[in-house]
């Protein structure tokens, strides 16, 4: 009986911590009126684990390119190319709706250097890297065209990430039009970053340069900024117009990491978007610090 009043005991500090816990998230997502969140959370520590309209499709934005350096190092592992293979750069890609012939916008990208470079070979891995910790649209484009969509999203599936979609690269106006964009759950999301720190979305040698390359991120103002000072982060960001995502492994000091995706929509100024991320990121780093197993201490 003691046994069962003890266990009885933690589940109920469990559910009360958990019902806590998204009262905080709900009431700081209350304060940006018309924005639209999926969150996930899942602490690899303790098994707790927390799904807010997880499960809603969002515009994936630039997180879709996580799935894409996944399918890059798979790949690579099976000598379809070196990732120190240079491919040369050309400012012209193939739109998925009937073939015809757009090119990026330098001024669209958050990182302008590889416009210089049109014409040149630029190693795999340089561009991956780029596309990764700054986002880089045309290295995206490139490494997709090189991999391809479909396979991404055929990996995406092993790894049991079932509902995100990688259709096509950026700035395909024609399918933009048509409504063919790359979307995303918060829910799959986690499910991918999980799979890369559990090693099981590549070898343990890829798995620990994506991490790697992760933590490298650049753009910052999101989970990141949420969390004490020095914490190790390793995540992918993604904006357009009034989307704003975030997906992380956070690795609070002493402990083991958790997973925390938030994405947005319907917040048209970009700040306040990341501000609402970092906020979200902040409530939740609290809970899982002070936790100690299943049980919140109180």
């Amino acid at each position: 009986m003691h046994v069962m009043g003890v266990a009885a005991a933690a589940l109920l500090a469990v559910s009360s911590s958990r019902d806590s816990l998204t009262e905080k998230i709900q009431a700081r997502i209350a304060q940006e009126p018309g924005a639209v969140v999926g969150l996930a959370y899942v602490d690899l520590a303790s098994g707790d684990t927390l799904f807010l309209n997880a499960d809603s499709s969002f515009h994936a934005a630039s997180t879709m390119k996580v799935p894409v350096m996944i399918e890059l190092f798979r790949r690579s592992a099976t000598g379809s190319f070196r990732m120190k293979q240079g491919l040369m750069l050309v400012n012209q890609f193939a739109s998925i709706v009937d073939g015809s012939l757009y090119s990026l916008d330098p001024t669209s990208d958050s990182d302008t250097t590889l416009y210089r470079r049109i014409g040149d070979r630029v190693p795999i891995d340089s561009l991956l890297r780029l596309m990764i910790t700054r986002s880089s649209n045309f290295a995206t484009n490139t490494l997709i065209a090189l991999v391809g969509a479909d396979n991404v999203n055929r990996t995406m599936r092993s790894l049991g990430a079932q509902r995100i979609q990688v259709l096509r690269g950026v700035e395909d106006g024609k399918a933009f039009e048509k409504g063919l964009n790359n979307t995303t759950t918060a829910r799959d999301l986690a499910i991918i970053l999980r799979a890369i720190e559990d090693g099981r979305a590549g070898s343990p040698a890829a798995t620990r340069e994506m991490l790697g390359i992760l933590m490298a991120q650049e753009f910052n103002e999101k989970i990141p900024a949420g969390l004490p000072p020095g914490t190790r982060v390793a995540h992918k960001t993604g904006e357009i117009t009034a989307v704003s995502h975030d997906a992380a492994i956070v690795y609070p000091p002493g402990k083991k990491p958790y997973v925390l995706v938030v994405l947005t929509r319907g917040i048209t100024d970009g700040n306040r978007a990341s501000k609402l991320i970092a906020d979200l990121s902040e409530i939740i780093y609290s809970h899982s610090t002070l936790r100690s197993g299943p049980i919140l201490r109180q």
